[in-house]
C-alpha cells in the first residue's frame, strides 16, 4: 500500500517563494548590469555635451587638477547617463521581482506603480535642473569676493550635480512609496494622516539637507513640492484603499 505524500514544513511554502523571488532577481540584476553597461558605453560619447550644458546651467568655472581627472569625470558621467537612461527597466525588474511576496501587489498595479515611478523620477530631475541646481549654485557663487575667484575641480563639479539629479529623482517616489507601504500594511494612512505635523519637521530636515544651500528660498523650493507629495500619498493610499 503506498503511503500519503509526507505534508510540507510550516513556512516551506513562503521559503520557497523567497528563494525564487531573490533568483529571479538574481537574473533580472544581470540583465540590468548588461543594460547599463551598453547604455554607459553610449553615454560615453554624450558626456562631454552634458558637462558642457551643465557648466553653461550654472555659470562655474571648470579646471582639472589631475592629468586622468577629465577622464575618470567622463567615466562617471557615463555611468549615470546608463543609469538615467536605463531607470525604466531597473524598475521594471524590481518591482516585477518583489511582487510575488505581496499577493495584494496584483500585475495591473505593478504597471501602474511602474509608470507613475518613471514619471515623477523624470519630473524631480527636471525641477532639480530647471530650479534648484541653476539657482543654489547661483546662490553659493555669490559669495566670491574681489580676491576670490571661485574655479570648480571638474570631478567635484560632476559629482555635486548627480548627486542633486538623482537625490531629486528618488525623493519624488514620495506618494508611492507610501502608497505601495500602505498596500501591503507597513504604514497606516490614519497614523500618517495624525502626524503631519512631524512630516513637516522630517521634509524640512530633508530639504535643508538636500537643497545645495541654505536660504530659505532654495529651501522652500523642495520643501514645498515635498509636502505636496506627501499630501498626495495619503491621497492615494485612500485610493488604494490602504490601511
Amino acid at each position: 500500500m503506498q503511503s500519503p505524500p509526507a505534508a510540507e514544513p510550516p513556512g516551506a511554502e513562503n521559503t520557497d517563494r523567497v528563494f525564487n523571488t531573490l533568483r529571479a532577481l538574481r537574473r533580472s540584476f544581470i540583465r540590468v548590469g548588461v543594460l547599463v553597461a551598453a547604455c554607459s558605453v553610449a553615454g560615453y560619447y554624450l558626456a562631454e555635451p552634458v558637462l558642457r550644458h551643465l557648466r553653461d546651467m550654472t555659470g562655474v568655472k571648470l579646471a582639472a587638477y589631475g592629468i586622468p581627472e577629465t577622464f575618470f569625470t567622463f567615466l562617471t558621467v557615463a555611468l549615470a547617463i546608463g543609469v538615467f537612461a536605463s531607470f525604466p527597466y531597473i524598475l521594471y525588474s524590481i518591482l516585477d521581482g518583489i511582487r510575488p511576496l505581496f499577493p495584494a501587489f496584483s500585475p495591473r498595479m505593478m504597471r501602474g506603480f511602474w509608470l507613475a515611478s518613471v514619471a515623477l523620477f523624470y519630473a524631480g530631475v527636471l525641477f532639480c535642473l530647471n530650479l534648484s541646481l541653476p539657482y543654489g549654485v547661483e546662490f553659493l557663487l555669490d559669495f566670491e569676493g574681489p580676491y576670490i575667484e571661485a574655479i570648480i575641480s571638474v570631478e567635484k563639479f560632476a559629482g555635486f550635480c548627480l548627486v542633486f539629479v538623482f537625490g531629486f529623482g528618488i525623493l519624488f517616489e514620495l506618494p508611492l512609496a507610501m502608497m505601495l507601504l500602505g498596500r501591503i500594511g507597513v504604514v497606516k494612512r490614519q497614523a500618517l494622516a495624525r502626524n503631519r505635523r512631524y512630516a513637516i519637521l522630517v521634509i524640512t530636515i530633508v530639504s535643508a539637507v538636500v537643497t545645495p544651500t541654505p536660504d530659505a528660498f532654495n529651501l522652500a523650493m523642495m520643501g514645498v513640492p515635498l509636502y505636496l507629495l506627501f499630501e498626495l500619498g495619503l491621497v492615494g493610499m485612500r485610493f488604494y484603499k490602504a490601511a
